[in-house]
């Protein structure tokens, strides 16, 4: 049998070559380790939680991508709840983040303390009111905002180890308020209309020292808005009143650039 091998190939099989090694001469290269991607939540509905269509638009094209996907929540009370069906907080209600981001999670989800970038090779967080009630206080306190110390210490620690941040709709004031001179996009900077209701997110992003880019929403234009420099992708998402295939569309776009920074 040896003698019908090629030379290279004999020496290997005499020596013990590694299974890899064997391959490698065969031609076929070495299987890459898919990238694995935190996903943080910041609670179940739009209003007072994570914004349950971007969450499932990031897990499946996170899915498409091959990534392997852990979800992360901080174990931290709600600001409040809001009844979803009349759009009005519900004053006697309270609820628990990591608790109501099991939902979305089905259940497999871990408290955001034990995120850590050793186990992980990128990080992205959904909209939703959540991230401007639970992961910081940016629906109250706008520019002057507070965030939630977990979700500093991930966005710094992501930051500093160079492994790309994703965020879609409000969550990039996250990153323009922890990482200085961010540049991100939540959409357009003038309402237009009531097309982009939530423009002036804009203005509050240049005055914590983020550079806002103006971006579209349909897929015929640039969706996305990525900082090479800071390894942060963001898109405009829920921020422009659309079809829901244009959210899921630029979602997309998101995360195929979060993987493609990965180098995965």
């Amino acid at each position: 049998m040896l003698a019908a091998c090629a030379p290279g190939l004999r020496a290997a099989l005499r020596r013990g070559a590694p299974a890899g090694r064997l391959a490698a001469l065969h031609g076929s290269p070495a299987r890459r380790r898919p990238a694995r991607v935190a996903v943080v939540l910041s609670g179940c509905g739009v209003y007072d939680g994570t914004e349950i269509h971007e969450a499932s638009a990031v897990l499946v094209h996170l899915s498409r991508g091959g990534a392997h996907v852990h979800m992360y929540a901080p174990d931290v009370p709600q600001m409040h709840v809001v009844d979803h069906s009349k759009g009005q907080p519900a004053a006697t209600e309270s609820r628990n983040v990591l608790v109501e981001s099991a939902r979305i999670a089905r259940g497999k989800i871990t408290n955001l303390a034990n995120l850590t970038t050793t186990d992980h090779d990128a990080v992205i967080f959904p909209g939703g009111f959540g991230a401007a009630k639970n992961l910081s206080t940016f629906a109250v306190d706008g520019k002057d905002c507070k965030v939630n110390k977990e979700v500093e210490r991930v966005l710094k620690d992501f930051h500093k180890a160079g492994k790309p941040i994703g965020l879609c709709c409000i969550s990039p004031v996250l990153a323009a308020k922890v990482l200085a001179g961010a540049e991100v996009t939540v959409g357009h900077e003038e309402e237009e209309g009531g097309k982009w209701p939530y423009a002036g997110t804009a203005g509050a992003i240049k005055e914590m020292g983020g550079k806002h880019c103006v971006k579209e929403v349909t897929i015929s234009f640039p969706i996305t808005h990525v900082d090479t420099k800071n390894k942060v992708v963001t898109t405009p998402a829920f921020m422009c009143e659309t079809e829901l295939h244009n959210i899921f569309d630029g979602i997309g776009a998101m995360v195929k650039n979060v993987l493609k920074l990965t180098g995965k």
